[in-house]
């Protein structure tokens, strides 16, 4: 019985050796089952999928760069506060909280993104971002990184903002 089995065991092979085929690139692969032509697709589509997410991903990258470069003066500069500050030919003191405050509004508008969105995504309860952009609460730094990052960029690019913001408002 056991020769029986083992001589099962090599004719399956001489099958799985007979069903080899000469691919393009001179490349020998043995057929595959249904099955493992699914799973094959499944793994393509896997590694398509997480190509054009990386794409993507760097594409945002690279149009967050172009805008930083190309409108650093529109970014920096709020029109609403700095036109208002124009007019009345008035310098008004602005406190770091306020520019902190402004400058994150700006960004999260500016995006068309809204309070609950950024409050959900950076784990800060509504009604604090909303003190935080009125300037009337002063965020820790882990919470303003977490703000920050919600809103697609890093805290060292948000904190150079407010300080072109303060440059501007002549703080």
């Amino acid at each position: 019985m056991a020769t029986m089995m083992v001589g099962a065991q090599v004719a399956e092979m001489k099958k799985m050796e007979a069903a080899t085929t000469v691919r393009a690139g001179s490349a020998r692969m043995r057929e595959l089952t249904p099955s493992q032509r699914r799973a094959v697709m499944f793994a393509q589509q896997q590694v398509l999928r997480a190509r054009a997410a990386k794409k993507a991903k760097d594409e945002r990258q690279a149009a967050l760069a172009r805008m930083w470069q190309e409108e650093d003066a529109e970014i920096t500069r709020p029109r609403s506060v700095v036109r208002h500050h124009e007019i009345l030919g008035e310098t008004k003191e602005v406190s770091l909280r306020e520019a902190i405050g402004h400058v994150l509004r700006d960004l999260r508008t500016r995006d068309h993104k809204t309070l609950r969105e950024v409050s959900e995504k950076a784990g800060v309860s509504l009604g604090y971002l909303s003190e935080v952009e009125r300037g009337q609460k002063e965020a820790s730094s882990e919470l303003l990184a977490s703000i920050s990052e919600a809103l697609g960029l890093s805290a060292s690019q948000m904190l150079r903002m407010v300080a072109d913001y303060l440059d501007s408002v002549g703080a």
